[in-house]
């Protein structure tokens, strides 16, 4: 069908890509790998102020959304300007604690929407670890029907880009809310930490294609720009097609997101705000929706990456050259939250 973002929601894009132009994030980025968090918290309460962290929070909590659309607009500029921290979890964190409810949904809902709260989480079937559990205030673990607050962020273990350290989060940690509904709470986390991720993939790859053309149109070869080059403009147009037939596949996860939020009764105060009603529970639909998106998102992005080291050549992963802290994250962002295969078994299963 056909979907065009509306002059509103075009705008939100414009005015964060503004935002984090003058915020200069590769200085950010390199003091966040450094351990110096902030700089990243100061910029992560800017993107608060403009209404990046409420779009997944409830309007019960202080929040606007959840809003699936606006949220894909605001992690595409995310992704295209690298901006550190957890960003796909503190958004998923909203998800899951709204349709958690209760008491620990009134505490840390309103920090998260606000931007005073920096959240990262683990799901059960999304692996051990725990994205920049050392900058954040809270680090949730879910278990079968239990939603824990561990009691640390645990050892870093090794990770591709030091920007995005991943952690095994402290066992233990007393039980915060548990229940059936708690399972379909995660559900929807996880389908939403898997479309911010495929957005986040999407801008990424959108920067590391941008940095390449400039580059191309600059070096020289034979005395003329290698961008003359025919094989050098099929590579780039093949990394171009493969991020635009993303871009349709990511919009379409929002707006089968955003029909599973406007059902009756989903996601509205009326319907006992505060009893775990704030969140979609997930569809097959949906699931496979997003399912899509993050492969072709995540695939394009890392194609991008491919095509963008090759064309700089060696020049492209030295850490004097801030392309190399997008190269870096491409990879990663393709794998979390459901590697290529697990998202291509689940678009077969429906």
């Amino acid at each position: 069908m056909p979907f065009l973002l509306t002059d509103e929601q075009e705008q939100f894009g414009r005015s964060l890509d503004a935002l984090l132009t003058a915020a200069d994030t590769p200085a950010v980025l390199r003091a966040w790998a450094a351990g110096d968090h902030g700089p990243g918290r100061a910029l992560w309460g800017r993107l608060a102020d403009a209404g990046v962290f409420a779009l997944a929070v409830p309007e019960a909590y202080g929040g606007v959304g959840p809003l699936p659309v606006e949220a894909a607009v605001a992690c595409v500029e995310l992704g295209r300007h690298a901006v550190p921290g957890p960003v796909a979890e503190t958004l998923a964190a909203g998800v899951l604690l709204a349709g958690a409810g209760g008491p620990v949904a009134e505490e840390w809902l309103p920090a998260i929407a606000s931007g005073a709260a920096v959240v990262s989480l683990t799901l059960e079937g999304y692996g051990p670890y725990a994205p920049d559990a050392d900058a954040a205030d809270a680090v949730f673990t879910v278990t079968g029907d239990e939603l824990r607050l561990a009691p640390g962020p645990g050892e870093p273990s090794a990770s591709a880009d030091p920007a995005r350290r991943l952690f095994r989060p402290e066992p233990g940690g007393a039980p915060v809310a548990k229940g059936p509904a708690l399972r379909a709470a995660a559900r929807a986390a996880g389908d939403t930490a898997a479309f911010a991720t495929a957005a986040l993939a999407l801008g990424c790859g959108e920067e590391l294609l941008r940095a390449t053309v400039a580059y191309v149109k600059q070096r020289t070869q034979f005395g003329v720009p290698i961008g003359s080059f025919q094989a050098v403009k099929h590579r780039l147009a093949d990394t171009l097609l493969g991020l635009e037939f993303a871009r349709p596949l990511l919009y379409g996860a929002a707006v089968e997101l955003s029909s599973e939020v406007s059902r009756p009764g989903a996601g509205s105060a009326e319907a006992s705000p505060r009893a775990g009603t704030g969140s979609a529970e997930g569809s097959p639909g949906s699931g496979a929706a997003v399912a899509a998106a993050k492969v072709t998102a995540g695939e394009a992005g890392y194609a991008a990456a491919r095509t963008a080291l090759q064309l700089h050549g060696a020049v492209g992963y030295t850490e004097e050259l801030d392309l190399a802290w997008w190269l870096r994250r491409a990879r990663p962002l393709r794998d979390a939250w459901g590697t290529p295969s697990v998202c291509r078994a689940r678009v077969l299963a429906g």
